[in-house]
């Protein structure tokens, strides 16, 4: 199986795919898929990278992904305890080219605006109820809740998961590209990573990678890269009472703390110990 892009395993005849995913961590190589995903998380929280954007993710949030949408999942692991996801694939004109252009389905036309970047919300409990059903539903069943579900996503709030999506899709050549830098990003961001070693990893001069990463990005390696770290920053200020502001940043990648301080207010408006004093307020 190729990793980017990749194929939705389903049945010849199946216009509509269920998927659910008990492990460890979730499948953690930057893909995308022609189907639109839509997910509940319900149990596992991490860092999700969507196109150009770094989010985290946790127990309760339901994932939606447009077609070939890039995006991967970094789960945090916890003892004892699995991450679970549940999903439909299904692409706009599995059941029709103009199935969701019908009038009797005027109330989900909502959600084929905003996929393009994908989006995140919070779960309810009809949502909730409709995802956990699905397992033991029947195909015609599974249909049925996937245009409830569909309509309960109309009615709140969204947050979009992206806000830069490269126009073209991805070939097998540059899927491996991206998903090398992604793997190596993802795995090494606590360390030190200079732009010879992004550039070897890409195979490319410095200056090429540079310029094929913003344009696939809209925006520089090194700023991704501290994104990343910061919300790691953020994952360990709200999950770790005894770390200090200084292990923290350490941590995360992030060798001089004034540097972590002004990238951290940067990106979050506010600074780190200001982050955690309402974490634990917030708890």
């Amino acid at each position: 199986m190729k990793v980017l892009p990749f194929q939705i395993p389903k049945p010849e005849n199946d216009a509509l795919v269920f998927q659910e995913d008990i492990e460890l961590v979730f499948y953690d190589k930057l893909h995308q898929h022609d189907e639109i995903q839509v997910s509940l998380i319900a149990e596992g929280e991490g860092t999700l990278i969507v196109g150009d954007t770094i989010n985290d993710y946790c127990k309760g949030d339901i994932l939606v992904f447009g077609s070939n949408l890039p995006h991967v999942f970094k789960s945090t692991p916890k003892k004892d305890e699995k991450s679970h996801m549940i999903t439909l694939f299904f692409t706009k004109d599995a059941f029709g080219d103009n199935f969701f252009l019908l009038e009797e389905l005027r109330q989900v036309k909502p959600f084929f605006k905003t996929i393009e970047n994908g989006f995140k919300l919070q779960s309810n409990l009809k949502l909730d109820t409709l995802f956990f059903s699905l397992k033991e539903s029947s195909k015609l069943n599974r249909f049925i809740k996937l245009i409830e579900i569909l309509r309960e996503t109309c009615k709140v709030d969204r947050k979009p998961l992206s806000s830069f999506v490269y126009e073209k899709k991805y070939s097998d050549i540059e899927g491996k590209r991206m998903r090398d830098i992604m793997e190596y990003t993802i795995n090494n961001y606590s360390k030190d990573i200079t732009l010879d070693s992004i550039a070897e990893v890409a195979a490319m001069t410095k200056n090429a990678f540079c310029k094929y990463f913003k344009k696939r990005t809209n925006k520089t390696y090194f700023r991704f890269l501290n994104e990343l770290r910061i919300e790691n920053a953020c994952r360990l200020l709200s999950d770790n009472e005894d770390f200090s502001i200084a292990e923290i940043a350490n941590k995360s990648g992030f060798n001089n703390i004034s540097n972590f301080n002004r990238q951290f207010k940067a990106l979050k408006v506010i600074s780190p110990t200001e982050y955690k004093k309402q974490k634990l307020f917030n708890n």
